[in-house]
This record gives C-alpha cells, structure tokens and sequence, in this order.
C-alpha cells in the first residue's frame, strides 16, 4: 500500500472515529477495531481520540496529535486530561490550565456540569420505608422492596436491597440479580456502559442490563467514546472498545 493510500486511511478512521489505543508491550499506537496498528507503536502511553485529538507521552511529557499522527501540541506538559467539550486540562511548568483542539491556551472557564438529581423514568414510590417505581411509559411497576433506587437516564434502573444491588430494564424486568456490589454510570459520557463491580473485579453493563463484559478487570475506566480503559488483575493496562474486544497484549 501507497503512502497516499495509508494517509487516506488514516483520514478515514480519523472521520469514523475508529482510531483505538493499542499496546504491544511497553510501547502504544492506535489500531484500527480489527487491531490493524494504523498508527506506529512509537509511545510511552497514548490516551483516546476525542474531538479528533488524542495526549500521547513520550520522556514522561505529554502532548496532543490528531488523527493522522500529526502533533497538534508539542510533547512539553507534566499533565494532559481528555477532551471533553472542546477542552482539556494541562499542566506545563507547574501551571494548570485549559486548552481547546487547536493547543490554544483559553481564558473563559468550562460549563457547569448539569445535576443530575430526578429520575426520568418515572416516579419513586414509598411504602413502609421501602422504595419502587411507576414508570412513566406504559403500564411497569416495580414492587416497594428497595432500599435505594437509581437510573442511567437511559432505560434502566439500579437498585439496592441492603448493600447489594441489581438491574431492571424499563419493563420493570430484571436483567442481573442482586448480587453486584456497586454500580457507576458516568455523566461524562452520556452514562453509557455503566461500571459494575462484584467481588472485587468489575465489568461493564450494555444497554439492555445484561453484561457488555463481565467482572474481570482490576480497574475499569468510564468508556470515552467507544474505547474504555481498563487494567486486568495481573497488571495489565490497555483500553476496551464498545463490544469488549481487548486493544492490549
């Protein structure tokens, strides 16, 4: 292949946002959802495509490039958070601020975050010190037997019977029993694929309530976009995309 057609390759994955972090050893590139490396494994560590830019680290400083592999900062910050929302947080020579996609420092501070504090789905219902839900479309009910109720403001709810919980779908149907320990839906992403854990290992929660990847991970990141970062029991770091495959080995 052509170096005109790897950089229209690049260009296309970049368009589709199918760039994925991938690690082969100590070294990380971006492959490709079939783990085709399309951009060399020439860092130290390399975070998600957000907004088209990626931090990468290279001497233990870290710097942005977009989907071509091309530098968009250089590599001279001590610290580089993920896009989110046109910004993203750095550090160089001890000062912490903002930049945009273009590396441009800005001067406006960040939106609120939006609470959260309602459930959409319907309405708690109380009895006898006890918690269910009227769901707001069609006719479910789910029987005052919880402790605590939440939702991923999508279609399904979580709830608790002491210190252990479960998951309902929008049906009032259980989709996993109460046996997990906790369960974390991210507003930065939309709650999607909700981190559950259950004896000491997490996974991540489809959209049905079922299982996207069942607990096995050490560590389990919010998904940014479609790729998550996660860590196994052995130590092993790398990212998931959004059907569990593994970009790591």
């Amino acid at each position: 292949m052509g170096i005109l057609a790897l950089a229209l390759t690049a260009a296309q994955d970049l368009v589709s946002g199918r760039l994925v972090p991938f690690r082969r050893g100590d070294k990380w590139g971006y492959a490709d959802h079939s783990r085709r490396v399309v951009l060399p494994l020439q860092y130290e560590e390399a975070g998600p495509f957000v907004e088209e830019v990626a931090w990468v680290r290279q001497n233990g400083l870290y710097g942005y490039i977009d989907g071509g592999g091309n530098p968009i900062t250089p590599v001279h910050f001590s610290k580089a958070a993920t896009f989110y929302k046109g910004r993203a947080t750095v550090t160089l020579r001890g000062e912490t601020f903002d930049i945009d996609a273009t590396g441009s420092r800005l001067t406006s501070p960040p939106e609120a975050a939006p609470e959260e504090d309602y459930l959409s789905l319907g309405d708690v219902v109380r009895r006898q010190g006890k918690l269910g839900f009227r769901f707001t479309v069609g006719s479910a009910v789910v029987p005052a037997e919880y402790d605590e109720i939440r939702e991923d403001y999508r279609q399904l709810l979580f709830v608790r019977q002491g210190n252990k919980w479960g998951v309902l779908n929008r049906k009032g149907k259980i989709t996993l029993p109460l046996e997990l320990d906790t369960i974390v839906a991210s507003p930065q992403n939309d709650f999607r694929f909700p981190i559950a854990r259950q004896q000491g290992r997490y996974g991540y929660l489809n959209a049905e309530g079922r299982w996207l990847v069942a607990p096995k991970y050490r560590l389990a990141e919010p998904f940014i976009g479609d790729v998550a970062r996660v860590e196994t029991p052995d130590g092993r770091m790398g990212y998931i995309d959004s059907s569990g495959k593994e970009f790591f080995e």
